[in-house]
């Protein structure tokens, strides 16, 4: 299996099983009444189904992020970061003369 495939399907397991936490810590501490909702209805088990993979799929895809983020670019080594230290050139700007119609002048005085 190559590299890349193993690394996302670990990481969204982890993703996975960290929203299993977060979903049972949801219902453990009763936040909104959920244990109350969940427990009292015919339909919890599928009300807890949904949390848990709506919030798995984006805590997987925040790992994902996390791990392919982290991933170090062998490439650079050869290279001392910090660039070449040249200087930039600037500019400075021209101040270019506006011809203004008589009839506008009051205006622009203002």
């Amino acid at each position: 299996m190559p590299k890349l495939i193993r690394l996302y399907i670990v990481n969204v397991a982890i993703g996975f099983a960290i929203a299993a936490v977060f979903v049972g810590m949801l219902l453990w501490f009763d936040i909104a009444n959920l244990w109350h909702l969940v427990s009292h209805s015919d339909k919890g088990w599928l009300a807890v189904l949904i949390l848990w993979i709506s919030n798995g799929i984006i805590f997987a895809g925040v790992q994902f992020g996390i791990a392919v983020m982290r991933l170090k670019d062998d490439d650079d080594d050869d290279h001392p970061g910090g660039g070449l230290r040249e200087r930039v050139m600037q500019r400075d700007h021209a101040t270019i003369p506006v011809r203004v119609d008589e009839r506008h002048r009051d205006f622009w005085q203002n």
